[in-house]
């Protein structure tokens, strides 16, 4: 039997480029969608999943999110005070229990799998999960709930993917695949970001995975790749053969927060369901 995924890591040291000047100052991962923030998303999807240990590997001017899963005393203590209790609760809503947020920071921008190697002292042993908030899904159960159920069958490493068009397999991994069971595919190679003309599939890999922790012994190695940073696309692909490996065709809808017109439309898409703005933006959306 598998061991239970109960750890997971977050890589938000990156630098949110895309969205300056609003992130000069505030990561992209505090960039709100409606009343959330992205950061807050990822980890609520991780809770639901069963996962209880969280580490966020982050980078210079990012202690922010760190005190937002933290007590805000004078702002509850004015709340208390004015009797604004529903106000407070969700102050304290993110309140995570003791000792199971951690933090550590890439000391330099190195890529993705030089930031999950900088967990390895948190993952161990163990079987993690990596999610990257910028991929805002929306999904009933989450994906990270839907990953961790096809690993209680087939355990190994899973990642998410889905069907993108031949002309973008360039900004994604992309897998080659194997035989199928259901929303399972068996992945019998990877590629970070093809050519087009030499993308093995249109099945793309996007922000969430399930690792076994043998993982990090590639990592360790320090390989550059695509880009010139240390694509953790590579030292997945050295497991391919010596693990299981799969990919699940998640059921949800996700939405791209990198790019401005992806967390633009999430914020559209998520605040056309909230009761609260759901009536004003469709008058607003009508009379346009």
């Amino acid at each position: 039997m598998s061991k239970p995924v109960k750890k997971i890591v977050f890589p938000v040291a990156g630098l949110g480029t895309r969205f300056l000047p609003a992130t000069k100052a505030i990561p992209k991962e505090m960039l709100p969608v409606v009343d959330k923030p992205l950061i807050q998303y990822a980890v609520e999807e991780a809770l639901e999943a069963g996962i209880d240990q969280i580490m966020l590997v982050t980078g210079r001017n990012k202690q922010v999110m760190e005190d937002h899963f933290d007590h805000a005393y004078e702002l509850e203590k004015i709340l208390q005070e004015k009797g604004k209790e529903e106000a407070l609760e969700i102050s304290r809503s993110m309140l995570l229990p003791e000792g199971s947020i951690h933090y550590v920071r890439q000391m330099q921008p190195r890529g993705l799998g030089h930031a999950i190697w900088c967990a390895r002292h948190f993952t161990e042993s163990d079987p993690f999960a990596v999610a990257l908030p910028d991929d805002l899904i929306k999904g009933k159960p989450g994906t990270l709930k839907q990953m961790v159920e096809a690993y209680g069958k087939v355990g190994g490493n899973i990642v998410a993917t889905m069907e993108v068009a031949r002309e973008d397999t360039s900004k994604y991994g992309v897998i080659t695949p194997g035989a199928h069971s259901g929303s399972l595919t068996e992945v019998k190679g990877l590629v970070e970001k093809p050519n087009p003309e030499d993308a093995p599939s249109c099945k793309a890999v996007v922000g969430r995975y399930i690792l076994q922790p043998e993982v990090m012994g590639h990592l360790a190695d320090k390989q550059i790749g695509a880009g010139g940073e240390i694509q953790l696309t590579d030292a997945m692909a050295k497991l391919i053969g010596e693990q299981p490996f799969h990919a699940l065709d998640f059921d949800g809808k996700r939405f791209d927060c990198g790019s401005k017109i992806g967390w633009l439309t999430a914020n559209l898409a998520l605040a056309a369901e909230d009761p609260a703005t759901a009536a004003k933006l469709d008058e607003f959306i009508s009379f346009k």
